[in-house]
């Protein structure tokens, strides 16, 4: 009576038995290797979502800039129209979808413009700390106009040493405000040194 043939599949040249021990430890290797895509795919796709959210808060010339896709473009365009929270979560997974699509160079593009926005911001602040501590120091020290001078030749002297013994004067507290312990006064010179200041710092 013939043998009846052992149920079972080949891998790389060898059969394996379905049942055996080598054939559940297969599957086992399978079933964990569908979990960890599937688990990879959902972190992929809540990272494109919020990537897809950081959009909606992109100025206007650097979303521009990307040429995005008119469907991707039109989808988060209704998202801001969207005032219902599940109608925009819903919108928004449709939005983590179309991210999905794009090619890497083209996802690379929005993460640039998303960092040029972000740190373009940390660098405005900067230059405005940068102006304030020049429009202190050249009030409060008088070495401190000859160091502005030598790095910044381009500003207009005399103006800016008008400006500055303006606004000396003005900070001289009156006999009732040293009496009360007010703060010296900052009027229109001390605006108007910081604004001088900044400008000249912008355009070099």
């Amino acid at each position: 009576m013939p043998r009846k043939p052992r149920k079972g599949y080949f891998v790389r040249g060898q059969f394996v038995s379905e049942g055996s021990e080598l054939d559940l430890q297969l599957k086992a290797e399978q079933k964990h290797f569908q979990e960890n895509s599937k688990t990879e795919l959902k972190r992929e796709s809540t990272e494109l979502q919020k990537l897809g959210e950081e959009l909606l808060t992109l100025r206007t010339e650097l979303f521009d800039r990307l040429a995005l896709p008119e469907q991707l473009v039109d989808a988060l365009g209704e998202v801001r129209r969207i005032t219902n929270f599940e109608g925009r979560r819903r919108q928004m997974q449709y939005v983590g979808k179309l991210m999905r699509q794009l090619r890497p160079e083209a996802l690379e593009a929005v993460r640039q413009a998303l960092d040029e926005q972000h740190h373009g911001s940390a660098q405005a602040s900067l230059a405005l700390h940068e102006a304030e501590r020049w429009r202190d120091q050249l009030i409060e020290q008088d070495e401190a106009l000859q160091r502005w001078l030598a790095e910044h030749p381009g500003t207009d002297t005399q103006q800016l040493r008008a400006l500055i013994r303006q606004a000396r004067k003005e900070r001289q507290p009156s006999a009732d405000e040293v009496s009360q312990g007010l703060a010296p006064r900052r009027g229109r010179a001390y605006r108007e040194i910081f604004q001088m200041v900044k400008e000249q710092l912008q355009h070099e």
